[in-house]
């Protein structure tokens, strides 16, 4: 029963600030990122939302390119 009490402590949606502090930005540079459709995010009531969603794929897509490049060699890796 673990999925409902951590849906109960996890936003669905995270704002523009929740967002820039999460990734240690400006809010400026997150509302770039949604202009430019790097972020997915809503609009309600001319307030900007991100799904969490969005940001669990942003880490994933991060984290597994940044394995990938490593293991490649091209972060100090001995190639």
């Amino acid at each position: 029963m673990s999925n409902g009490s951590e849906s109960a402590t996890r936003p669905t949606f995270y704002d523009v600030q929740e967002v820039a502090d999460m990734f240690k930005m400006s809010r400026m540079t997150v509302y770039r990122a949604i202009s430019s459709g790097e972020l997915a995010a809503v609009r309600i009531r001319g307030r900007w939302l991100v799904p969490a969603r969005a940001i669990d794929a942003l880490i994933e897509t991060a984290t597994r390119q940044q394995a990938t490049t490593a293991s490649a060699g091209q972060f100090g890796g001995l190639a």
